[in-house]
This record gives structure tokens, C-alpha cells and sequence, in this order.
């Protein structure tokens, strides 16, 4: 065995117990800072270096003077290892606790901002990591907050809404059981209404419900939009002729659609009762469908005057009704969140803009070949 070869083996050997022992004292402070483990890490190879160079002069028979020697350089080299691994692992240990800090920041409800000065690539892609979530969290918290408040306007604006109607209807009850009503049959009458306005604000809340929940059922089918608008002209022209309001419909393209019809209607009807109502008498609802480079668009516009720009990106909102909108013929708030609900549903989107006069509520559904 040449003596290359020999002294190979005698160093590897001493080396390799030194990194076993080295090995088992990283498991044992696996736990510990991150500077202790960098100054292990340097002992290990320093006394590495210097079990193979043992293990080589006992074998080689070398001198005590040139044994002296050699040990006395790994012993400045390990001094000098040491103390730049304690002077890195100082220096990545305090970017380590600086980032955990501005991470408690925003995990408390604050932003997240790095923390100055350089890092190394791990921290620094840690650091956008966390900068993106904080951005993500705190929008969530945003939609957190407007959905609070949208349920808190809901529950109030349907208490009211629901307790008007049910004490007429408590009222005219106790009238007839008594036998004080002058006109009974006016009393029934009026009671049916009123049963009917509580069965559509059921019926609303049990849709909306649905949207929410994920459950809403489409059974598309392809039709034209031009049948599709007729249908909807059709079924509010009694209301328009007592509001005094003219429906136009006009601008309809036969256009062909896949949607659920039923669903689509109720998207329909729900734009133009709230055009309807919105409009002063004698004056305008128009409807019109064309084809865009973004598909299918089925507008509603109405002469309500305009909306507030600030209120704009609430109109769709659970619960909203406007701040000129709190009477009971405006209902409950749900009409054009369930239209968003419905649209989405059918991969499509809802919007609303303002234009001279009044407001253009559009319906963008994907085109069909």
C-alpha cells in the first residue's frame, strides 16, 4: 500500500470520528440558536483537521517538534473559525429576531415592514413572503369588516322590515276577530298583500342564502336573449304602468345565451323592479343586449337621478339599499346581491355605472358560439 494511500485513510478516519461526534452534538442542540450551531459546525471541521493530522504523525512517526508545529497552526485556524462563525451566527441570529418582530406586527393587526439593512437571500425571501401575506391579511380583514357590517345593516334593516308588516297584520287580525272592521273584506285584502311582501322577503333571504352557500343549481340551457328580455318586459309592465314609467326595449339583439332561465328571469326582474321604483313617473326604464369583446351585455338603465360615486362599489352588497333608500317599498337589500350571486354563478359579472340622469346596471354573461 503506497504511502499516499495510508495517510489518506489514517486522516479520513480520524476526520470521520470527529464529524460523527460532531453530528451527534448538532441532534443534541438541534433545538438551540442558530450561533451555536455555526460555532459547532466550525470546531467540527478545525478538529477534523486536527484528529486526521494526529491520526497521520502517530502513524508517520513524526517528530515531536514538527507535531508541535502543526498543532500549533489548526489551533490559531480554529481560533480564528470560531470566531467568525459566533461573529455570523450573531449577526443572522439578530436579522432572525428582527424579522420575527415585524412579524408580530402584523400577526397583531398592524402591516408588516421589513426590517433595514442587509439579510441574507433566505431571510430576504422570507421577509417578501410575509410582506405579501400581511397585504393578503389585511385585505381579508377589510372584507372581513364590510361583510360584519353589511350583516349587522341586514339584520336591522329586515327586523324593521319585518315587524311593520306583522303588526298590521296583527293589528287587522284583532280588528276582525273583534268584529271592528268596518270593512272586512278590505282588512283580507290588505292582509294578502302584506303576507305576500313577507313571502318575498323569505323567498329573497332563502335565494340569497343559497348564493352564499354554493347550493344555487343551474340547469343551463341556450336561448335567445331577445325572448329572454320580453318575458321580463312582459311581467313588469303592470308595475311600470302604476309607477307611470315607459319600459323600452328597443335595443335587444337576438342574441343567443347559455343560461338558466329561471334564474336569469329573476336577475331581470330584480333590475328592472329596482329601475322601476327608482324612476320618477313619466319617466324612462331602457333595456338593451349587444355583444362586447367581453360577451354577452344585458344593461338596464333607469332616471333615478344617479347614485353617490362613493357608494358605487356598495351597491351590490348584502343589505344595501342607499342612503334615500330606507322606506319598505325598497325592500330589503337583497334584490341586486342575489343578481351578483346569479350572474357569478353563471361565470359572468355584474356592475353598475352612472350616466346622465340615472344609472346603467349591465349583466356581462360569456358568449356562446
Amino acid at each position: 500500500m503506497s504511502d499516499t494511500l495510508l495517510i489518506a485513510l489514517y486522516a479520513f478516519a480520524g476526520a470521520a470520528a470527529t464529524g460523527l461526534a460532531g453530528a451527534g452534538v448538532l441532534f443534541l442542540i438541534r433545538r438551540r440558536s442558530l450561533t451555536a450551531s455555526l460555532a459547532v459546525v466550525a470546531a467540527v471541521g478545525v478538529v477534523a483537521m486536527l484528529s486526521g493530522t494526529l491520526a497521520v504523525a502517530w502513524a508517520m512517526f513524526l517528530s515531536p517538534h514538527d507535531l508541535t508545529v502543526v498543532t500549533t497552526v489548526v489551533a490559531m485556524a480554529a481560533v480564528v473559525s470560531l470566531a467568525t462563525a459566533l461573529l455570523l451566527g450573531r449577526w443572522v441570529v439578530a436579522r432572525s429576531r428582527a424579522l420575527a418582530v415585524a412579524a408580530r406586527s402584523f400577526g397583531d393587526g398592524g402591516a408588516f415592514a421589513a426590517p433595514d439593512g442587509p439579510t441574507t437571500a433566505e431571510l430576504d425571501a422570507v421577509s417578501r413572503e410575509l410582506a405579501a401575506t400581511s397585504v393578503r391579511l389585511a385585505e381579508s380583514r377589510e372584507r372581513e369588516r364590510a361583510l360584519e357590517t353589511s350583516r349587522r345593516e341586514l339584520v336591522a334593516w329586515i327586523s324593521h322590515d319585518l315587524r311593520t308588516p306583522l303588526a298590521g297584520l296583527r293589528a287587522m287580525s284583532e280588528a276582525l276577530e273583534d268584529g271592528v272592521a268596518a270593512e272586512p273584506d278590505r282588512y283580507l285584502r290588505q292582509m294578502r298583500t302584506e303576507v305576500d311582501r313577507l313571502n318575498d322577503m323569505v323567498g329573497d333571504l332563502f335565494e340569497l342564502s343559497r348564493i352564499q352557500a354554493g347550493a344555487l343549481a343551474l340547469t343551463p340551457t341556450r336561448m335567445s336573449l331577445y325572448d329572454l328580455v320580453g318575458d321580463a318586459l312582459a311581467g313588469a309592465d303592470p308595475l311600470a304602468r302604476e309607477h307611470g314609467v315607459r319600459l323600452v326595449g328597443d335595443g335587444v339583439e337576438p342574441l343567443p345565451v347559455e343560461v338558466d332561465g329561471r334564474e336569469m328571469s329573476r336577475v331581470l326582474g330584480n333590475l328592472l323592479v329596482n329601475a322601476i321604483r327608482r324612476t320618477p313617473a313619466d319617466g324612462t326604464v331602457a333595456v338593451a343586449a349587444e355583444r362586447s369583446p367581453d360577451g354577452v351585455v344585458l344593461s338596464v338603465s333607469d332616471g333615478c337621478g344617479g347614485i353617490p360615486e362613493e357608494e358605487l362599489p356598495r351597491v351590490f352588497d348584502t343589505g344595501w339599499r342607499g342612503t334615500d333608500a330606507r322606506t319598505p317599498p325598497a325592500g330589503a337589500g337583497l334584490g341586486l346581491a342575489i343578481v351578483r350571486g346569479i350572474v357569478e354563478a353563471h361565470r359572468g359579472r355584474a356592475s353598475v355605472r352612472n350616466i346622465p340622469g340615472g344609472c346603467r346596471f349591465e349583466v356581462t354573461l360569456p358568449t356562446v358560439p
